[in-house]
């Protein structure tokens, strides 16, 4: 699974850090980073809750 994410479409909404905070954070605006591109399999459940539920679809999950 390859995690990747659209900052500039990004609305800072934080959903993905509160399912995901292993993978996601917020910088000092508010846009999301993405901490770990390759997320263990363990953590896949969250990742993909929090690119479903993304406001602004900017976080994208391949793989």
């Amino acid at each position: 699974m390859r995690v990747t994410s659209e900052r500039d479409r990004c609305v800072g909404s934080g959903q993905c850090v509160m399912l995901s905070p292993e993978v996601f954070d917020q910088d000092d605006d508010g846009l999301v980073v993405v901490l770990r591109e390759e997320p263990a399999e363990g953590l896949r459940a969250g990742v993909l809750q929090a690119a479903d539920l993304c406001p602004s679809r900017s976080i994208r999950v391949d793989g």
